[in-house]
């Protein structure tokens, strides 16, 4: 058996739900990856270009292309994100990584890029149906979490509350397409968005930034 083949074949049932390894285990690693984030980790984003290969894998089986195409962005912006950290850090005096609430101006552009990116790829899904099952909801995943990635890598506060926004829609289309752990890590993704925001929220009260865990 290839190691896709055996990422792809079922792990466990739990209440009827059948999980995959792929699905388990990039999830896992994708938690990890939300927790390193939090604790402003430079090793979040080879975790998330970890997770996001794993997961490309099964979403791509599922011929769900919106989220098998969101893992591709998922490891392009975890590259961009893992240098652009690193730069950060080695600009900072005291090897710290700075967080920061987003200007109105860029609040402005990251909701206009993020409906716009919607409508495009929602718009294209509905197109061409062989590319997802679930086209407003695939784009809508889609669009957002490079919404989410992007003001991550910028260190924008705002970022924890596009993952909200993005979990919203993610844990009924997981639960729906036969992803139930996916869809029951998104719930603790929720907790974790919440706990992470609220410890970047007070990093922007502070004036002195403590040194980022590596």
């Amino acid at each position: 058996m290839s190691t896709v083949s055996w990422l792809n074949s079922e792990a466990f049932t739990v209440f009827g739900q059948h999980i995959k390894w792929a699905d388990l285990i990039g999830n896992l690693i994708g938690l990890a990856a939300l927790a390193l984030g939090w604790r402003r980790s430079i090793w979040t984003w080879p975790a998330q270009l970890l997770a996001g290969a794993i997961l490309f894998t099964a979403f791509a089986s599922a011929h769900l292309s919106g989220s098998a195409g969101k893992q591709l962005v998922v490891i392009v912006v975890a590259l961009w994100g893992w240098q652009s950290w690193n730069r950060g850090r080695q600009q900072a005096q005291d090897g710290s990584l700075a967080v920061r609430f987003a200007t109105w101006r860029e609040r402005g552009v990251l909701i206009g890029a993020a409906a716009l990116g919607t409508l495009a790829v929602g718009g294209l899904f509905t197109a061409f149906p062989t590319l997802s099952w679930d086209p407003w909801p695939d784009a809508y995943i889609f669009v957002g979490t490079v919404v989410a990635m992007y003001a991550q890598a910028k260190g924008m506060v705002e970022f924890w509350f596009a993952w909200l926004l993005v979990d919203l829609v993610g844990v009924p289309l997981n639960f729906a397409n036969g992803f139930a752990f996916s869809g029951f890590v998104y719930i603790i993704y929720g907790a974790l968005v919440l706990w992470g925001m609220r410890d970047w929220w007070l990093r922007t009260r502070t004036p002195a930034l403590e040194g980022a865990t590596a």
